[in-house]
């Protein structure tokens, strides 16, 4: 049966109309009351003011703290307790004491000069700062029209990017969250551009294509493949040499495997810095190999591209500039915050073309000529996230870089020394800011043993408090690992980590209950 219309001819109108007037009487009659989220300007700077100088004296306190507390899940997570979401609001300023405390007590601190644990260290203060503005200004830099300085900003953030690491003038780029994205987004610009237009239509339609890439290469590429429609089995991992770089002649005789198979090679991933031992490939020869095969060269540089812009930087990453893409990441190796990752591109075309898309909704007007970052893009909505990278650029200059990088480096050098100095410490490796280290005594050389009792020292290390390191597999050995990205970290920093490592493994060692020592 037909549905009667709710309102007959000429009545919908007057009955909305009605409905408004009432609504407006309502209006009216209330008492006016701020908005929940409301604050008076007054009130924002005062409890601003008072953030700002617990942040303060929160960074200038670090060095007498421990890097962490050594929590575990449960006591944080009891901290918070199970309470449903609240009915009513709360003051600002003990919400912003509690929040305080709560970060400050029980976060594993990376600006600590101690922490070694991770590729990212100290956030520059200039880029806390920067956040703090980014956040005001709220700018959506996805439409130049709807955020014009913020759109600039990031285009010249990309172009200082790319001239700091030797990368072609007139590439193209953007800021994402991470080098996972960044390098994801590199293999879809791959794919588009191997595949022409029709994969955005059709997808892949069984083509048959190959990824390459180290068995020392970041665990962003197997996720990458899924979402782009390749699947796990479109990747080659190619063994690595004793300097954890990829074997050329293993990757040689893959692609020529494949092209035998009629499997065609999409891409090959360089490493400029691998997560594990900071290794590089060797980027010369590889972007050589692509070129007589047609495939797409990618550069994962997301922790050790920036060591390109010294003047000794190790020969491989001067071919940054040749690869075909380039991921980078500025909250590692330039000291911004999280997030702040960089994609770049030799041919700006090449992300238009992989993620441009027309809607009536990102309108602009006639006259405009700006860059619209979503056109390069997956993310529509996008954060500020280059103000904290184009200050620190400004604030630092590149000499200033260099000299900060250039002492990281030397710093693992000199760690890398006393470790292998240290009565029971075996130093394995040490790349640009990277060094691999374990607990080893005189004449145990059950490899096994070795790796069992290093995994229970790392968890009383990253206990303890004094330093914080994490681990990597060398050559099928388990290992310690330090990384060293951190402008507050000093050459003492070093020694007491080489001291701290040598006291809780003897001490381990000497416990009765020391499994490894038994056997």
């Amino acid at each position: 049966m037909a549905r009667e219309p709710r309102f007959g001819p000429g009545q919908g109108g007057a009955a909305l109309a009605g409905r408004r007037s009432e609504h407006e009487a309502a209006l009216a009659a209330a008492p006016e009351h701020p908005a929940a989220l409301a604050m008076t300007p007054e009130r924002f700077a005062e409890l601003g003011h008072a953030l700002v100088d617990r942040i303060a004296a929160h960074m200038a306190g670090l060095v007498g703290r421990p890097v962490t507390q050594g929590a575990t899940a449960a006591q944080v997570r009891a901290l918070l307790g199970d309470a449903s979401l609240p009915q009513a609001g709360a003051e600002p300023d003990a919400l912003l004491d509690e929040a305080t405390q709560l970060l400050f007590e029980h976060s594993v601190h990376a600006a600590h000069p101690r922490f070694h644990g991770y590729v990212g260290g100290a956030a520059a203060p200039i880029g806390v700062l920067a956040e703090l503005l980014a956040a005001a200004v709220n700018a959506n830099v996805g439409l130049w029209h709807a955020a014009p300085m913020a759109s600039e900003i990031e285009a010249q953030t990309v172009r200082w990017l790319a001239e700091l690491v030797g990368y072609p003038a007139g590439c193209g780029g953007l800021l994402v969250s991470g080098g996972s994205m960044a390098n994801t987004m590199a293999l879809l610009a791959a794919r588009r551009a191997r595949l022409g237009s029709t994969v955005r239509e059709r997808g892949l339609q069984g083509a048959a294509l190959a990824v390459y890439a180290s068995d020392q290469t970041h665990g962003w590429l197997p996720k990458a493949l899924d979402m782009a429609g390749l699947g796990s089995a479109a990747l080659r991992s190619i063994a690595s040499d004793g300097a954890q770089r990829i074997d050329l002649r293993a990757l040689q005789a893959r692609i020529e495997a494949d092209l035998d198979a009629g499997v065609a090679p999409l891409m090959v991933v360089g490493s400029a810095g691998t997560v594990a031992t900071g290794a590089i490939d060797p980027l010369p020869a590889l972007a050589a190999l692509c070129r007589r095969h047609g495939a797409w060269f990618h550069v994962d540089g997301a922790y050790g591209a920036p060591a390109a812009c010294l003047a000794d930087a190790p020969h491989p990453l001067r071919a940054l500039g040749e690869a075909d893409s380039l991921a980078l990441d500025p909250h590692k190796w330039l000291y911004a915050p999280l997030e702040a990752g960089c994609l770049l591109v030799r041919e700006p075309r090449h992300l238009q073309e992989a993620f441009s898309q027309e809607a009536s909704y990102y309108g602009a007007p006639a006259e405009d000529v700006g860059l619209d970052f979503h056109q390069l893009g997956p993310q529509n909505s996008r954060g500020f996230r280059a103000l904290k990278v184009w200050l620190a650029l400004r604030m630092a200059g590149l000499d200033g870089y260099r000299r900060m990088i250039a002492g990281d480096i030397a710093l693992a050098r000199l760690l890398f020394q006393r470790l292998g100095a240290t009565p029971r410490l075996e130093a394995a490796t040490c790349s640009l800011g990277i060094v691999t280290f374990r607990y080893r005594p005189a004449g145990q050389h059950d490899e096994a043993a070795l790796d069992a009792f290093n995994r229970r020292l790392l968890a009383h290390l990253q206990g303890d408090g004094r330093a914080y390191v994490s681990q990597a597999l060398v050559g099928g050995r388990f290992m310690l690992r330090a990384c060293i990205v951190n402008f507050h970290t000093s050459a003492a920093d070093m020694h007491a980590l080489a001291a701290l490592v040598a006291e809780l493994g003897d001490a381990l060692w000497q416990a009765p209950s020391c499994g490894a020592r038994a056997a």
